[in-house]
Formats: structure tokens, sequence, C-alpha cells
């Protein structure tokens, strides 16, 4: 008697795990970066904190909006592909079946079982055969603009927060490094968390997010440097 057993693949985190990856790693860089260029500056504490917190708050509001515009668009597009197939099966449910046999033998099937899979397929759930199997729409892609925009909004704040709390915590005469390595550390164990989550190579991951985050913060330290108040 054969065992059955349960399968959870790891694609099935891949729509919440995109947005918290995307969220807190522009919530280090991007906040981390506006510190450490404000900081080159040589501005007070005091305008660096703001400058960190208006930041933070800023751009969890930008990354909200931002993942439910673009992900409402996939949406209303899975939706308007989902309505005309679902004419087409009213209106010409024989072509239909043609289709889904189509698919299924240039898959490899042979074509008289290709088209007795598709029969048996669209008795079942027509609609739910031609998304997944013509138009590539399944529970696991399904567009979420909600859950999309609110995973953005809350990784960002939290990555955002850990650069700012460096700021706030360290000698001011060290916010820059020591934002900075702070930072670059986050990354290294957003690198690792997200590798892990997703199954990724961890040292692929982590080379990824570091390169990208040093580079943005140095360069906003040399624009700091460049507009600075003081010698």
């Amino acid at each position: 008697m054969s065992r059955l057993h349960a399968e959870r693949h790891l694609v099935q985190r891949i729509g919440w795990l995109r947005a918290a990856v995307l969220g807190a790693n522009d919530g280090i860089v991007s906040t981390a970066s506006l510190i450490v260029g404000v900081a080159a500056a040589a501005q007070g504490r005091t305008e660096i904190l703001v400058a960190g917190a208006a930041g933070l708050v800023a751009g969890a509001m930008s990354m909200a909006a931002g993942e439910y515009v673009s992900v409402s668009s996939q949406s209303d597009t899975e939706g308007a592909d989902l309505a005309r197939e679902r004419a087409e099966l009213a209106t010409q449910p024989e072509f239909e079946l043609d289709e889904l046999a189509g698919l299924y033998a240039a898959r490899g099937v042979e074509p008289a079982l290709a088209r007795q899979v598709a029969t048996q397929l669209m008795a079942k759930d027509a609609l739910g055969a031609h998304a997944r199997d013509e138009l590539g729409i399944s529970e696991i892609t399904t567009a979420r603009p909600i859950q999309a925009a609110l995973t953005s909004a809350m990784t960002f704040s939290v990555g955002a927060a850990l650069p700012l709390a460096a700021a706030t915590f360290s000698p001011q005469a060290a916010i820059t490094s020591a934002v900075s390595i702070a930072s670059i550390l986050f990354l290294v164990l957003l690198g690792v968390v997200g590798a892990r989550a997703g199954g990724a190579p961890v040292l692929k991951s982590v080379l990824r997010v570091t390169f990208w985050g040093a580079a943005a913060m140095a360069l906003t330290a040399g624009v700091g440097l460049m507009f600075g108040v003081a010698a």
C-alpha cells in the first residue's frame, strides 16, 4: 500500500517572499543611504534622525502604494483574461476543448489521451483548467494586491528602523561608519534569511544584496560630501 505524503513547495512562498525581501532590503538601503548622506554633509544629530524618520514613513507609504498599484494592475489583467476565457467557454466550448487538448499534446501526451484528459478536466472545472494550462494563472501565482502592499510596508518599516536605531545610539562623530557597518550586517542577515526561506544559494543572495546596498551608501555619502555645509 503506497503512503501519501504532504508536499509544500517553496514556490508557494513566492508572492509574500518577494514583497518581504524587497521591502526589507529597500528599507535598509534607502534609509541607511539617506542617513549616511545627511551625516556626510555634516548635519547635526537632530537633522540626521529627522531625515531618517521621514525616510521611514515616506518609504513605507511609497512601497505600499507602489506594490498595491502594480499588483492591482496584474490582478486586473488576470481578471480580464479570465472573463474573456469564460465567454469563449460559453460560446465556443468545442474550440476550447481542442485548444486545451492541443496544449497537452504539445507537451508530449498522445493526442487521443490528451483529448480525454482535456475532456475530463473541463467537465470538472473548465475555467480552472484553461486558467492554469493556457493562461498560466494558478493559486500560487494569483496577484494579491493588499497582501503585497501590507507586506512591503511592514518589512520596509522594520528594515528602515534598523539603520535609524544605529544612528540613534551611536556617537554623532561615528554615525556614518556605524550606520554603514550595521546596515551591511543587516543586509547580510537579510540575504541569509531570504535565501533560506526561498531555498536559494545563500552566498549568491548575500553578495547580491550587500553589493548594491554598499554601492548606494557610498554614492549618497559622496553626494553628501559634495554638498556638505562644513569643511
